[in-house]
């Protein structure tokens, strides 16, 4: 295995969700990797030194909402919020 192959970087992703209400956890799918989290601050490694393509979604046992996609470079720090209804595309930009 090459140092190239190992390569990591990070980005850190704030999910909020609207107040007051329920709303389902949300989905993070890094490079189409889905992935069930939770609501609130994490940092994401992934594979590689390339930008990634983060998609934020929402499922409510029904249908999907909420959606919202960006690339992001390493290092960035990236905010997520989530509709007020349970229908519509989210908001997500890089801080």
């Amino acid at each position: 295995m090459t140092q190239a192959s190992k390569a990591t970087h990070r980005f850190e992703l704030t999910l909020r969700k609207p107040w007051p209400g329920w709303y389902p956890n949300p989905t993070v799918a890094v490079n189409g990797d889905a992935q069930p989290t939770l609501w609130g601050t994490r940092n994401w490694k992934v594979a590689g030194t390339d930008p990634v393509e983060v998609n934020v979604f929402l499922f409510n046992r029904l249908w999907k909402f909420g959606e919202a996609s960006i690339t992001v470079e390493a290092g960035a720090v990236v905010s997520y919020r989530a509709p007020w209804l349970p229908f519509g595309p989210g908001r997500i930009r890089v801080a």
